[in-house]
Parts: structure tokens; sequence; C-alpha cells
């Protein structure tokens, strides 16, 4: 099968190399030359395990190629997929101006019966206006199906090969018989839908999960007033089958590409048809605040941010990936340096650089080791499990003239060694050590 998709960051370029990977013809097209250029290298601007060694391998096998050409990378193609960003407008909206755009571009050039896909996030609705755009621009008869992605970073090539589901939204058995055999090397359950549905899907899902992100956090403040643990909570819920122990993360919220963006949307989505008091705004209202107050917390247990060392474990949104986007630490350093702290950032893959207008840019430097980072800090503060950060040795950080803090914010450490190492142990819906309790 002829496969173009539209859009090279992350769910284009992964999907371009897992599908060409099944014996497809795969071209990649994007306007922005730079990144063609290096993606013919095989080289991606961000971090993702296996990414880098499959797009060799599939480029040298002559099944993936990239371009610039609109003109070339449509005429032949059977299936194509738009997979550009929908990034939130100013407003907290969908910002579909690159799905339309790449539609009104492509359209032109589609032969007859081919199928455009879209796999960006997008509301439900979206593609009539899709339709709409492309009858505009072509005569020819062409089909339209959503294909929503569930990847997550970190791990998008082993998602990719291993989906728990495949759903494909369309209206007509050819649409569905062509894209369930171009995912028929995947093995897994081929859900059908309407497009509606299939939008919506993807929308829920990750609704859902961020809810689970918020609602343990709830549960996990509330450990804190009455002594409770909220991991043996979890354990305890988790023998529940109809709730389980999976996806339970007591933390500083949810951040990342995804979650935040598409909560807020559905929320707005949800207020555009009448419903104005959802679950889904409170959700967002939740998280937006999640980090203030539990920066404030540990600030009392510590007595105050001023005039301490923190080192700051873990600056990416999540382990395995460099990117920052909703990154708790891009909340976190800032709030630390404005209350007179001193900060060492240390990530081994991300890289956060202080804007320049921050007023308190020499009291932040990012150190490229964890002992560099750890050495002589008054406080440890880890916000990301990086596999590096939860094995290192923190002992060896451990300073017997002065009182240390270990703030665990995603409650991934071990506390009883910390503890005996004679670190004060924080975390999140967990009981204080002894002497941060007084």
């Amino acid at each position: 099968m002829n496969i173009t998709i539209i859009g090279t960051g992350f769910v284009g370029v992964v999907s371009a190399a897992v599908y060409s990977s099944f014996g497809n013809t795969v071209v990649g097209l994007d306007v922005d030359e730079k990144k063609i250029e290096s993606l013919r290298q095989s080289k991606v601007p961000f971090f993702e395990p296996q990414l880098e060694e499959l797009l060799a391998e599939q480029q040298s096998a002559g099944t993936l190629s990239f371009t610039t050409e609109y003109e070339t990378a449509i005429p032949n193609a059977d299936v194509i997929i738009i997979a550009v960003g929908t990034p939130s407008d100013e407003n907290g909206n969908a910002n579909l101006t690159y799905v339309f755009s790449a539609v009104e571009s492509a359209a032109k050039y589609l032969k007859e019966n081919a199928i455009l896909v879209v796999k960006s996030t997008v509301p439900p609705g979206t593609l009539i206006k899709v339709k709409d755009l492309a009858a505009a621009q072509t005569d020819v008869t062409i089909h339209l199906a959503s294909l929503p992605e569930f990847l997550r970073e970190g791990s998008a090539v082993h998602d990719t090969l291993h989906p728990d589901r495949v759903v494909i939204g369309a209206e007509n058995d050819f649409v569905f018989e062509k894209l369930e055999e171009l995912h028929k090397p995947l093995k897994a359950p081929v859900l059908k839908m309407s497009p509606e549905s299939a939008q919506m899907t993807k929308y829920a899902a990750n609704a859902y999960l961020a809810t689970r992100i918020a609602f343990i956090n709830q549960i996990a403040d509330i450990c804190e007033t009455n002594g409770a643990d909220i991991q043996e909570v979890i354990t305890g819920i988790g023998y529940d089958a109809r709730i389980g122990d999976h996806y339970w993360y007591p933390g500083l919220g949810y951040g990342g590409s995804c979650f935040p963006k598409d909560v807020r949307e559905i929320a707005l989505y949800s207020k555009s048809v009448g419903m104005d008091d959802n679950l889904f705004a409170k959700i967002h209202q939740l998280n937006v605040f999640r980090i203030s107050e539990r920066l404030n917390r540990y600030e009392k247990l510590v007595g105050g941010w001023n005039g301490k060392t923190v080192a700051v474990l873990g600056l990416s949104f999540k382990p395995n990936t460099d990117d920052l986007r909703e990154a708790p630490s891009l909340s976190v350093i800032p709030s630390l340096l404005e209350s007179g702290a001193v900060v060492r950032g240390f990530d081994p893959a991300a890289q956060y650089v202080l804007p320049e207008s921050n007023p308190n840019a020499e009291q932040y430097d990012q150190v490229a080791t964890l002992n560099e980072a750890v050495a002589g800090a008054d406080v440890v503060m880890v916000l990301i499990e990086w596999p590096e950060i939860l094995k290192f040795d923190y002992s060896t950080a451990r300073d017997t003239k002065k009182t240390q803090w270990f703030i665990d914010t995603r409650n991934q450490m071990n506390p009883e060694n910390l503890k005996k190492q004679g670190f004060n142990y924080l975390a999140t819906g967990r009981p204080e050590t002894e002497e941060g309790a007084q």
C-alpha cells in the first residue's frame, strides 16, 4: 500500500517508521525543509527510544522516504494520513489551522478513491469541514476517516507496534477494509465506529486518565490530614476488579503534550454544547493549581526555601523523553528561585533553559551528573522517575553535619532506605519522618 503521512512530528514520524516496516511504501511529508533533511539522515529533534534505528533501517530498505513536495507525495498515495499538530489556541480550544491547511494543500493532488485520514486529535465534527475543504479543491471521489493515536512518549514505537486496540472512524466498508488491512500486522482488536465516536474516544481516554491522577491526588491530600498512607490505600482499592491497581500516580499532577491540552479542550467543547458546569473544567482547574499547592506545603515542612540549595531531579514531563511541555520543572524551578533557593537541575535527556527575562537566572544551573546535582544539597527533590534517578546511591550526598530533606514527589523511591541514610523524607499522601512532622 502507498501511504503518505503529512506532518513529521512525534506521531507522524513514529507512524511512518512503523507503517513502512510492514512493507508499505511510505512518504513522510512536511513543509519544514530542515526537519526533512534531518529525517533523511535518520535524526529526529526529540528523544524517543528505538525510533532513529527504525528510521535508518526502513530508509535503507527503500520503504520509507521524506519530502517537502505535495505534488510528488500525494498523487500515488492510497492513504493520506494527516498527523499535524493541533495546539490549543489562546482560548484553549483546539487550533485546527494546520489540519485544514494540509487538507487544502493535498486535495488537488488526490487520486480517485484515495482515503484521507485525520490522525491528529480533533473535536467531533471536524471531518465535515475537512470534506468541504477537499471538495472545493478536487472533483475526484475521496473517502474520509478518523484514526486517533494512543501513543505514550518514551514508548511510542512499542505502543505503535503493540497497541491495545486500533480505532477506525469511517462511514463505509471500503474505508474500513482498507484501514483494517493496513493495521493487520499489529494483530490488535480493530474497533469500527463513526468518525465522531472515534474522535470522542481519544478525548475520553485522555480525560479519564487525567481524572484518575486528579482523583488520587485528592485522596492523597486527605491522607495527609489523618495519617493514612496513599500507597497502602492504592493497594487496598486495587484489589477491586472494577478499579484495578494500575495508573495511580499521586504527585504534582499531569503534564505533557496531551493530557493538559485535551482536558482543557474537552472542557471547552462541553461548554460549547451547553454543559457549562462540567467535570473536565474542574479537573483542569485542580491540575493548574496542584504544583503551587504542593510547593507551599513542602516549603512549610522544610522551613522555607530561602538560602537553601535544592537539587531538582527529572526535568522532562515523564521518563524516556526530552519533552518539556507542561513538565513540572517549568513551574517548580522558577517558583523555587523566586523564593530564594539556589537550584541545580539534572535530567538524562531534557535541557531546561531558564528564560533570560527571569531575574533569578544566576541562581539556576543545569548540571551534567547526579553527583553534581546532589552534592551538598539541602533538599533533593525528585520530580520524574528516570531509572538513573531511582537507582542512584543518595548516601553519597548525605552530610551528617546538617539537616537534609528528600522530597519524593511521585512516591517512587524507597522511604526506609532514605530515612536510614538520615534524610528527612517527604512524599505525597504519606506520613512524614518524625523530624518532618514536627
